[in-house]
């Protein structure tokens, strides 16, 4: 009753790619997630329900804007419309608004429109953002194609080379040495270089910022360079809520006779002869299949779950060294009475359809990592906010609307014993302030609250020391050194079991990569009779 050709450890957008692949192959799954709701960190939920709103808000709980999945192609081999999704453009993708004076620089998916808006506030930077579309567009159609396979074991920039050369050189002739420089470098200095106007460079540094390492890391400069790939995908919000992508996969699943459950920790991988054979979750039910598929952190999946009588000594120190890193944001999910009204773009139409970014300056995000640095929350917060309800009145009915404010930086660990606990409330009503910075309509206007500092990501979601990304995003964490080279093809000390989660290549964001990749290796280690159902 209990037997399934795979089974999955949670329900997150990695895992269920997973699973969708393997179901449409002919693989009985079943997934085990232990919160009540499916999704991991790609999860919406009803709160606020109230006799004024009786509807409630749709609140995303995780990752909201949906950007790299859809340079993969994943969502429409799937056929994911067909199970419920339904995407609904964001464009402009992201906009920023002038800190001071007027005015606001949107970044639409179509690259001549936003040099328009460049051109408006930021004149000086329309060649240099032009130029840099070009430059690092040609590069990330290599890199895409990188992301979408298993890393090898040999070097990455001569494999990226390679990748890219199929679809023409990587650099224009005599640009080769600057170029693999660029790439080397941090992002911090990319855009420095790139461009001249304040404005522009605290608008991509911030947006650059999303993928976790400071912006002085070293070989980080693609964080920057990813921009050019908004112009080819483009942004988009899944109508009903973040969690719908992973609904839909629910549904694929389902409908390919796999289950689904949730309320289902799992505790133990179940282990014989140093093969996996099975899971056991916290009630004491035992499942068993040939192949066990963990969706949950590498270090919760091989020291817990695992486990260190079946690891070697020096696996588990391996495990146990991956750099998780120190936390680096937290959300506030709020219900509002109305949207913002910023001062620099009172009556602009397009503000909502995207992302809204909030860092004055260089300076100012630099003084937010000092404070980080020194285990503090900042005492300015850099912030971005999704106002989803503009586009989306699925979210936020009865006349209201919902605002995530996303920020950074945001330590775990708090120096001086300090407890996020103790803190929370008061870290989440300064990121509230920012938006009334710019918005001082916003004063006074919040109905409730759902705040997820870094700790309450961490119980929220399993993402340990509240890493949105799992571990950092740094380089000597990324491509066949994540999450440590001898787990980087998906596949672990134990055989059969398999890892397809965000601690894998390419890392975190509403991205599939992962999950596609590790249903490659999968298929391709466990071909079965009939190849397609």
């Amino acid at each position: 009753m209990n037997s399934f050709d795979a089974i999955i450890i949670g329900s997150g957008h990695n895992g269920l790619t997973t699973g969708c692949y393997l179901a449409k192959n002919g693989f009985k799954i079943l997934v085990l997630e232990r919160r009540d709701t499916i999704g991991g960190a790609v999860c919406t939920e009803t709160m606020f329900q109230s006799e004024e709103n009786p509807h409630g808000f749709k609140m995303d709980v995780g990752s909201s804007v949906h950007i790299m999945i859809h340079q993969t192609g994943i969502i429409e081999e799937l056929e994911l419309e067909k199970y419920g999704l339904e995407y609904i453009d964001m464009d402009p993708i992201m906009s920023y608004p002038v800190p001071t004076g007027k005015g606001v620089i949107h970044f639409w998916k179509d690259v001549d429109r936003t040099l328009e808006s460049i051109s408006k506030v930021a004149p000086e930077d329309v060649k240099n953002y032009h130029q840099f579309i070009r430059f690092w567009g040609k590069i990330n159609k290599g890199v895409l194609k990188t992301f979408m396979s298993v890393p090898t074991g040999g070097n990455i920039i001569s494999t990226m080379a390679k990748q890219q050369m199929r679809d023409g050189s990587m650099f224009e002739r005599g640009e080769q040495m600057p170029g693999l420089q660029k790439i080397l470098s941090s992002y911090g200095k990319v855009v420095d270089d790139a461009f001249d106007s304040e404005y522009m460079k605290a608008a991509l540094l911030w947006f650059a910022a999303q993928s976790g390492p400071l912006p002085d890391h070293s070989a980080t400069g693609d964080f920057a360079g990813w921009q050019s790939m908004l112009h080819e995908s483009g942004a988009k919000h899944p109508k009903g809520g973040s969690g719908m992508l992973t609904q839909a996969m629910k549904n694929l699943i389902e409908a390919h006779s796999g289950e689904i459950r949730a309320n289902s920790p799992v505790s133990k991988i179940l282990i014989e002869q140093g093969k996996a054979v099975g899971v056991v979750t916290e009630d004491g039910e035992d499942f068993k299949a040939p192949i066990i598929i963990s969706n949950a952190h590498v270090q919760t999946t091989m020291l817990k779950m695992v486990g260190k009588d079946h690891l070697e000594s020096s696996m588990l120190t391996k495990v146990k060294n991956i750099n998780v890193g120190n936390g680096f944001g937290m959300v506030i999910r709020c219900a509002v009475d109305e949207l913002p009204q910023y001062t620099s773009a009172p009556d602009d139409p397009y503000i909502h359809n995207g992302i809204q970014l909030m860092a004055p300056s260089v300076q100012y995000m630099n003084n937010a990592i000092g404070d980080y640095m020194q285990k503090r929350p900042p005492e300015k917060p850099a912030v971005l906010a999704m106002t989803f309800s503009k586009i989306d009145p699925e979210v936020a009915k009865d006349g209201k609307h919902t605002m995530f404010v996303w920020a950074q930086w945001h330590p775990y660990e708090l120096a001086g014993g300090v407890k996020w606990d103790d803190i929370r409330e008061r870290e989440a009503q300064k990121i509230y302030d920012v938006v009334v910075d710019y918005a001082p309509n916003m004063k006074d206007k919040l109905i409730d609250w759902y705040i997820q500092s870094p700790l309450d990501i961490e119980r929220k979601h399993g993402l340990l020391r509240g890493n949105v990304m799992h571990v950092e995003m740094s380089f000597d964490q990324m491509f066949m050194f994540r999450p440590i080279p001898e787990m980087s093809r998906y596949e672990t000390p134990i055989k059969n079991l398999y890892l397809s989660s965000a601690s894998c290549h390419p890392g975190g964001g509403v991205f599939g990569a992962a999950g596609y990749n590790a249903a490659n290796v999968i298929l391709k280690n466990h071909r079965k009779s009939k190849w397609f159902n």
